[in-house]
């Protein structure tokens, strides 16, 4: 039961709206997670600012907008309503389909709590065994050798496939990072061993595996040993592809080539092609690397200091044990990293590739949509305090069909494109986005933007810069193109009938802050603790479209704070909910929203919002995590919902010796990160 009474919207009675801390993580989540990028400057340091002091050419419309702004939308002509300023929506008789469930109130037990008539199972641990011939978890006598044909780390992207035998499924899932800390039992951080490393090397990259259903419930087996199962690593090798391959920029003494990479580390955010591959992003890349001020070359230490690499010794001193994380002896590996990758799941004998035309940044998501004449589109986000939002586009277009010259041609489709960063316009008046979230005169934080091309192919858009040099070193093409600095856009998804994309925009503390950038329209409150949900709608509803219209669908936080906004649903009807992260859509179109960092004084969890309708913004919080869990990986099925608790443990002062969690296996046990399947109870 949860330890916090709360109300019957799930709100607890006395939730702060503030906390003292520099971030609502633990000071060991963000030393292993990101390489404690809150505590430094964030990497962003050009001059490329929002928009002018005011949009004249916005005042011509605020009359139409006032007292209930309306934003056309592209996909279908629909339309979207939005509530003035202070409206409240209804409420009341039956919920929206899919999100009939009893609402999960905050609290801060070390357990996934889920609502009445739901249960739970825990599908994978950390250490479980899923090749054949793997040895059972002994947290112990951890070793190597064991680990690699292991489920690995903290789970974060999960996808989930058809799979070839009836009844089962292909589960896909990467490892974001390791915390040896709490892994191992007598860590010396400053002096790790050979095999500690090792392991947390084959605990890191993605793991393939084969699943099956219970027809009467939704529980969920891994099927061990199955042929389709497999671990890749961060010594498994990935080929590159696309116009940056073979790239001087790449090169290496390990691979002169430029073509063949070892590994793939701080895997986040990803997406499903429509070909049937599994696309995951890079995300802390910079972490694992060592030395950058041995780099004395103006040119190459400034692109070292764009990416926050580390001038000295890295957290894990993998360094010590593989050369090609020490900067100061290959100064290329790092541009090795930081790529979305993409697997087959079908074919455990395939080479991974990293594909270059995507681009080089901490990636989250790579999610895809087709364009109107068949090409696809991919949207990302680059998760760091003032880093930006992007796109690509493929010049040949998908062919359907399940025929070998189909596929062929599908597995191109990712090398040979253009690749876009957004450029956001408010349509208010810039004073009236004094950076404490109170809505413009016009009911809505909404405007208007532009994708800025960065380079199509061996061509590039940009002043300066190579082709080859803007795909490896997409932050600063798109500081020169005046991108618009965001509060770390982390994951984004198209909605599944609509094509409207949703994006997650989790925090940025730094907003505002001095010398750094203020408030603007698509980023509107200083110290934005709390982060903000962003709609936005192509030209057209044409996802290949240069152009867009954008509007916050919400501001998130505790609803009595006056600074928050729930598409102008009844504020004392909704869920409280701090700092967005991962989000799926539901069959019936539903929202749902994964949180990391939830500031708010109770854990992270899984909440569902509808879209559209009367009932649109009513945030419910359908789950909370363990303690010092965040929810990852969603995916939400007509049969169960699947997260992903990562980093249950992760609390200041925590080891092995002395957990912070006990989850999942309980007293005596340490946290192990896990696959959780949950669902509702059918009435007898």
């Amino acid at each position: 039961m949860p330890d916090q009474p709360g109300d019957r919207t799930g709100r607890s009675a006395d939730l702060p709206l503030l906390t003292s801390h520099n971030t609502a993580r633990s000071a060991l989540t963000c030393r292993y997670r990101c390489g404690d990028a809150c505590s430094h400057d964030a990497p962003n340091r050009s001059l490329n600012t929002y928009f002018g002091d005011v949009v004249q050419r916005a005042l011509s419309r605020r009359g139409a907008l006032k007292g209930g702004a309306v934003l056309a939308l592209a996909a279908g002509g629909a339309t979207l309503a939005a509530a003035p300023a202070g409206a409240v929506a209804p409420s009341g008789g039956r919920p929206p389909r899919g999100l009939d469930f009893e609402v999960v109130a905050p609290n801060t037990a070390d357990a996934v709590t889920v609502p009445d008539g739901y249960a739970q199972q825990v599908v994978i641990r950390w250490g479980d065994p899923l090749l054949a011939g793997a040895p059972r978890f002994d947290a112990r006598k951890q070793s190597a050798k064991a680990q690699a044909r292991q489920f690995g780390y903290n789970a974060d992207y999960m996808a989930l496939l058809d799979a070839p035998r009836r009844g089962h499924q292909l589960l896909v899932v990467n490892h974001e990072y390791t915390n040896e800390q709490i892994m191992f039992f007598g860590y010396d951080p400053a002096n790790p061993t050979r095999e500690q490393v090792e392991i947390a090397w084959a605990a890191h990259g993605l793991t393939v595996l084969v699943v099956r259903g219970d027809r009467h419930s939704g529980k969920l087996w891994p099927v061990v040993g199955d042929a389709l199962n497999r671990r890749v690593t961060a010594t498994t090798p990935f080929r590159f592809t696309g116009p940056a391959a073979g790239s001087a920029l790449l090169r290496t003494s390990a691979d002169p080539t430029g073509r063949t990479v070892l590994g793939t580390l701080n895997n986040c955010g990803g997406g499903i092609t429509p070909w049937g591959t599994v696309l995951s992003g890079e995300e802390n890349f910079n972490q694992y690397f060592a030395n950058a001020a041995a780099v004395t070359d103006p040119v190459a230490k400034a692109r070292l200091a764009r990416y926050g690499l580390p001038t000295g010794a890295s957290e894990r001193k993998w360094e010590r044990f593989d050369p090609r994380f020490d900067i100061g002896k290959e100064p290329n590996e790092p541009n090795r990293h930081g790529w979305v990758v993409e697997i087959d799941p079908y074919d455990p004998t395939s080479t991974p590739r990293k594909r270059t035309a995507l681009g080089r940044f901490k990636h989250e998501a790579a999610e895809p949509r087709l364009t109107r004449d068949g090409r696809v589109a991919l949207y990302m986000g680059d998760d760091e305090r003032f880093d930006y939002l992007y796109k690509y586009v493929s010049t040949k277009a998908f062919k359907k069909g399940t025929s070998r010259a189909a596929r062929e041609h599908n597995l191109t489709l990712l090398d040979e494109g253009t690749l876009y960063v957004a450029k956001f316009t408010g349509d208010s008046p810039a004073a009236e986005i004094d950076g404490t979230g109170q809505l413009p005169e016009d009911g809505a934080f909404d405007g208007g933007g532009e994708w800025i091309p960065l380079a199509t192919g061996n061509k590039s858009h940009v002043a300066g810069m190579t082709a080859e040099e803007v795909y490896v070193f997409t932050r600063l093409a798109a500081d020169k193109a005046g991108a618009t600095k965001m509060d770390r856009p982390e994951d984004v998804e198209p909605h599944p009938y609509t094509g409207r994309v949703y994006v997650a925009l989790t925090n940025n503390r730094d907003r505002g802050a001095a010398g750094k950038a203020g408030p603007d329209e698509a980023n509107p409150r200083t110290g934005n603790k709390h982060g903000h949900i962003l709609e936005l709608d192509e030209h057209r509803g044409d996802a290949a479209s240069k152009s867009f219209r954008w509007r916050l669908m919400l501001v998130c936080g505790d609803p009595d704070d006056p600074s928050t906004y729930f598409a102008g649903f009844d504020k004392d009807k909704v869920s409280p909910i701090s700092c967005p992260d991962n989000v799926a859509f539901d069959e019936h179109g539903n929202l749902w929203i994964a949180t990391d960092g939830a500031a708010l004084g109770f854990h992270d969890g899984l909440f569902a919002v509808p879209v559209k309708g009367s009932e649109r913004g009513h945030v419910k919080q359908f789950l909370t995590m363990p303690k010092g869990a965040e929810c990852c990986g969603p995916i939400i099925t007509e049969d169960r919902v699947l997260i992903a608790p990562q980093h249950p443990g992760e609390t200041d002062g925590a080891t092995a010796e002395k957990p912070g969690s006990v989850w999942p296996d309980g007293p005596g046990s340490i946290p192990r990160p896990s696959v959780v399947t949950v669902w509702k109870e059918k009435r007898r």
